[in-house]
């Protein structure tokens, strides 16, 4: 598989530098949904990723965010999942916690992992049995297991919402990033204890930082303790997730219970 990592991360750092021709300049805006926003920089960089990956891989399924979805995609035993720009709306802000996200799955596992922030040139990369690392350098995702002393990456909505209240003194920090995907590079890589979401995401959030996250030594789970797979019908996963070392996120999934924020 290390020809589909080297691709990946070539079609990572093209649809970057795409992306950053539109980035604080001027582009067109549309809600797909309710606070759904999406750009020209969202569309063309996933023409550009279509174009690469699928044009060096034909037979291999394709499942984007900003491609209309094929239930053909379900009988193939590899499939490319990727979201050109995850982060959008910190993109629309000026905000640089946005990356593009690419990952292959192989019978519903992750097998490679690329994110790239075109901003501040962050590269992780990870390969199934291969490591985890960012800008070539191996990491890890962080040993520390007591809650009160761990920093947790949460989302920046979430916050604004309150959501988070009632967890607050039980970690040492919460730090809102913006962009699922960069979160779980970033708690692969150690810059933060653990990941959670309190709200569903889709595949396309979370594949390529999943494979990360398992190669750096952790584990992503979803916030009832099951197991996440991928290239399913129903791309949701509810009702949240959790992700880094696997003591911390056991911890981080038993306070969470207990303010029974699981259904």
């Amino acid at each position: 598989m290390n020809s589909e990592l080297k691709l990946a991360v070539q079609a990572a750092r093209e649809a970057g530098d795409l992306i950053l021709t539109y980035y604080k300049a001027d582009y067109e805006i549309r809600d797909k949904s309710y606070h759904n926003p999406v750009t020209t920089a969202d569309h063309a960089a996933d023409a550009r990723l279509k174009e690469i990956l699928r044009g060096a891989y034909p037979d291999y399924g394709w499942l984007s965010e900003e491609t209309v979805d094929s239930r053909e995609r379900l009988s193939r035993e590899r499939v490319w999942v990727v979201d050109p720009l995850d982060g959008t709306k910190e993109f629309i802000e000026g905000v640089p916690n946005f990356v593009v996200s690419i990952a292959l799955v192989e019978n519903k596992v992750p097998v490679i992992g690329v994110l790239f922030n075109p901003v501040t040139k962050e590269l992780f990369t990870a390969i199934r049995d291969g490591g985890a690392r960012l800008n070539g350098e191996v990491i890890h995702c962080s040993g520390k297991t007591d809650p009160a002393e761990m920093v947790i990456l949460n989302s920046r909505s979430e916050t604004r919402r309150g959501l988070w209240d009632p967890f607050r003194a039980q970690f040492a920090a919460l730090d809102a990033v913006g962009s699922v995907a960069y979160k779980l590079g970033l708690t692969s890589a150690g810059k933060a204890d653990i990941f959670a979401s309190l709200r569903p995401k889709n595949e396309w959030d979370i594949c390529a930082g999943h494979c990360l996250i398992s190669e750096a030594g952790g584990k992503l789970v979803d916030l009832n303790g099951n197991d996440v797979t991928y290239n399913n019908e129903v791309t949701i996963i509810k009702p949240g997730l959790v992700a880094g070392n696997p003591e911390a996120v056991r911890k981080t999934l038993t306070i969470l219970t207990e303010g029974q924020l699981v259904t």
